[in-house]
């Protein structure tokens, strides 16, 4: 580790423990191909060594399916005896973990080379790989995400929303009741107790909403112009969310469908450029329009991200309960469209002035790696831009429309055209986009071959 990452992680955990001198374990948590964090815990003994030499761990962890399997066949896993890499923790993200019974803290660690260079299947590596176009030409790059959950609460053998009830009385609230205040207040403590682990991790935490189903939330993420804390804060909120409602007696649930007749939680990335001189860049070049049909630039970027759009499906949707979001009769992003403050495309354009003009990309599930996402959203935009790439005819205000489904809708249709393209593997790398489609294709085709209780439902009796 070099010698002055050595000292500024020395000095981090020093200020950590005088603030906290009774943690006495340190969780080393690394986010998989799936966005779960992965890991393992130390004693305060070694969290010196940590800090100055570094560790090993396994570098098929970052390609393991959501059951937390390796895949047969893939590198890193037994064919070539699961090896161990050398693994750095992330600067700056030593915290407190607020909700243990004992004093405990967390680190995020990434997965190096023999030689010091990152790692190719560790997501942070794929990130900063496709950020590289952008900071050779100086352009900063400043986001945030918005995360939509369920609460869930305990009926016995079924999965159900928590529902609001009737002040007072104690009756179910029918109904979305979307943006009702009651239903936060109702959950008070719980709100109360994710901001302040929020709070205690640094998470930027933001507006909370009641969403467009019962039990469904929002949590929004302040802007911030580093993309790999923007992710990891995502990543770190969801850990807080499910830790606080495993504290209140609840299940927080990032299901993209968790059910069939109710709304998705989706994994909105709202995300805007300046150059070297912090001017907004969407609001610049030959044609300075900030506002529609806005400027060539902004044009550029969204004819790319609509362009790659079919191709990054697989990305934004990575899983086969992710494709049950995406339905026409849903409200869902389902086609490469776009347009001004409205909610039902896949790339709006917000109410905003010339120095905040952004775009806010919608397609995402809340299942999906925010690491991978943002790649992929970066590659379209650079794309787009480099490429001169106009985006069709965009969507009016106020407009009424009936998407048309034009992106993969299963999922083995998604893996099979981002197999096919040529673009990303240039911003994501050529060996992940492989090893990518060989993870989630062979879980894909775990899933299928199981038989469900859907299949006896269906078949048992009528055949």
């Amino acid at each position: 580790m070099p010698a002055k990452k050595q000292s500024a992680l020395r000095a981090e955990l020093a200020r950590f423990l005088k603030q906290y001198p009774d943690t006495g374990t340190l969780e080393l948590l690394l986010p998989d191909v799936s966005g779960i964090l992965k890991g393992k815990r130390i004693r305060q003994p070694d969290f010196r060594k940590v800090c100055d030499d570094g560790f090993f761990f396994c570098a098929g962890s970052t390609m393991l399916t959501v059951l937390g399997e390796t895949v047969s066949g893939m590198p890193y896993t037994e064919i070539d005896g699961d090896p161990d890499i050398p693994a750095v923790l992330v600067p700056g993200s030593i915290a407190p973990v607020p909700w243990t019974r004992k004093p405990t803290g967390q680190a995020l660690f990434r997965l190096l080379n023999d030689d010091g260079t990152p790692f190719f299947a560790d997501p942070r590596t794929v990130l900063e790989t496709a950020l590289q176009p952008f900071r050779k030409r100086g352009i900063r790059i400043v986001m945030a995400t918005e995360l939509e959950f369920y609460l869930l609460q305990d009926e016995g053998d079924a999965v159900a929303p928590r529902a609001p009830t009737v002040p007072g009385m104690g009756r179910p609230q029918p109904g979305a009741q979307v943006y009702h205040p009651d239903d936060l207040w109702e959950i008070e403590a719980f709100f109360d107790d994710v901001y302040a682990f929020c709070d205690a991790q640094n998470i930027p935490a933001d507006a909370a909403i009641s969403e467009y189903a019962q039990g469904q939330f929002e949590i929004n993420l302040r802007h911030i112009d580093d993309p790999a804390l923007a992710c990891d804060h995502a990543l770190l909120l969801k850990r807080v969310i499910k830790a606080t409602a495993r504290k209140h007696g609840m299940v927080a649930c990032f299901m993209a469908k968790p059910f069939a007749e109710d709304s998705g939680n989706g994994l909105h990335i709202h995300m805007s450029m300046y150059d070297k001189n912090g001017v907004n860049y969407f609001s610049q070049g030959k044609e300075k329009l900030a506002t529609a049909p806005f400027s060539a630039r902004l044009r550029h970027a969204v004819g790319g991200l609509l362009k790659l759009m079919p191709e990054s499906t697989a990305i934004f949707a990575p899983n086969v309960n992710s494709y049950r979001r995406l339905r026409v009769d849903n409200f869902a992003p389902i086609e490469p469209n776009w347009g001004v403050n409205h909610r039902v495309v896949a790339v709006r354009i917000p109410r905003s002035d010339r120095n905040n003009l952004r775009f806010e990309h919608r397609v995402a599930g809340a299942d999906a790696n925010p690491f991978l996402v943002t790649a992929a959203i970066l590659a379209g935009v650079d794309h787009g831009i480099r490429n001169k790439i106009e985006p069709p005819q965009m969507v009016q205000q106020g407009e009424s429309i009936k998407p048309k489904l034009k992106i993969p809708n299963r999922w083995h249709k998604a893996l099979d055209v981002f197999a096919r393209s040529k673009v990303l593997p240039e911003y994501l790398g050529e060996d992940y986009c492989k090893a990518f489609v060989d993870n989630r294709r062979a879980e894909c085709d775990q899933f299928y071959n199981e038989v469900s209780d859907l299949d006896f439902d269906w078949y048992l009796r009528a055949v």
